[in-house]
């Protein structure tokens, strides 16, 4: 782990970097980024196996978080602008559940559009921590955020978030808020504040059922007594709504999903001809689940430095699953992780919802 001062290297419009002053230029970074060997690691691993596969996570480098947002813009892609009509719509309640005073921690923060939501609402909070294995863009993203909200101490963590990472140190000021007592604003102690986790999306789809199991007992730790997880879980839904959400007619999925490959070429000294690859994405309704795969068009080899990967034509390396699920699937999920689900929330077709869990005591 390292800690890297933030530099104004980060490329933002003149307003944003105008009205940064030296309040971004401040901002400190946890660095937990992982390593290349890791990346090496993980990418031969999975293409060495009988069915090939690759991690999702490392969809997300530079171009593949900007394709992503691309795809968050898209018409086919429900699940952003539902969620986001949910949060607009009852982020009253959802704000008064989570309650003041406590750390808001963001896996996977992105472009952290959704987060503005939440930060205009709650009052009091301590500090606002994004995390995102992109490096590049969680910089970028703070440093938007240190400018819109130039009181809030906000702390970005460049980790993987599926893996154990430490959360920062408050600062000092942070751990008691002001309260508005009879005499005026004055500090009064209330014991440190509570750590809520936000995973918004439909990323916990991309688990299998015992991962996302352990992933959300994970973040039970991290929480710790009286904590909380604000999470989007996407639902069961008619499979021609699905098919047209990962089969974009503007082939923007399909560029995300190839730019893994151009990532390990350029990263990993891989030689795929992402040209004789083609995104493939279907519904699997017996498991309840979207699949993600490229298709190899040929039978042909690929390497990765010394590695050598042959592929049958026709053959796939499956890059993504994302689980939908029942309210009462993801109530069970929830609590044999050790969570009870508090507030649910979904649109008026039940495409989407957004879910409030705190840990069992």
């Amino acid at each position: 782990m390292t800690i890297v001062r933030e530099h104004s290297s980060v490329d933002l419009p003149d307003a944003y970097a105008t009205r940064a002053g030296h309040r971004a230029d401040l901002m400190e970074m946890l660095d937990f980024e992982p390593d290349t060997t890791s990346f090496y690691a993980e990418v031969v691993a999975g293409l060495r196996q009988p069915v090939k596969t690759l991690p999702c996570k490392f969809f997300y480098d530079q171009r593949g978080s900007q394709l992503f947002d691309e795809i968050c813009e898209l018409a086919e892609y429900y699940p952003t602008r539902t969620e986001l009509g949910i949060m607009r719509d009852r982020i009253a309640e959802i704000s008064a559940l989570l309650g003041g005073h406590c750390r808001l921690v963001e896996y996977g923060s992105g472009s952290s559009i959704k987060t503005h939501i939440l930060l205009d609402h709650l009052t009091n909070l301590a500090a606002y921590v994004p995390v995102d294995i992109s490096r590049s863009h969680l910089l970028r993203s703070a440093r938007r955020l240190a400018c819109d909200y130039p009181e809030l101490t906000i702390q970005p963590v460049c980790a993987d978030y599926t893996d154990f990472f430490d959360l920062p140190p408050l600062p000092a000021t942070c751990l008691t808020p002001p309260l508005l007592g009879a005499g005026g604003l004055h500090e009064q102690s209330v014991g440190p504040p509570r750590t809520v986790v936000y995973f918004p999306g439909s990323t916990i789809g991309n688990f299998l059922p015992d991962q996302a199991r352990e992933f959300l007992a994970g973040v039970v730790a991290q929480c710790g007594q009286h904590g909380g997880l604000l999470i989007g879980v996407d639902l069961k839904k008619d499979p021609r709504i699905l098919h047209e959400a990962y089969n974009d007619a503007s082939g923007v999925t399909a560029a995300f999903n190839l730019n893994v490959l151009r990532r390990i070429n350029r990263e990993l000294d891989g030689d795929f001809d992402t040209d004789a690859f083609a995104h493939y994405a279907f519904y699997n309704p017996v498991i309840g689940r979207i699949e993600m795969h490229l298709v190899s068009m040929a039978s042909q080899t690929a390497r990765i430095g010394d590695e050598l990967f042959r592929f049958r034509e026709g053959e796939t390396i499956h890059t993504e699953c994302s689980y939908k699920y029942s309210l009462h699937e993801f109530a069970d999920l929830a609590r044999s992780a050790g969570f009870a689900v508090r507030g649910v929330w979904t649109d008026s077709e039940d495409l989407f919802s957004v879910q409030y869990l705190t840990v069992e005591e």
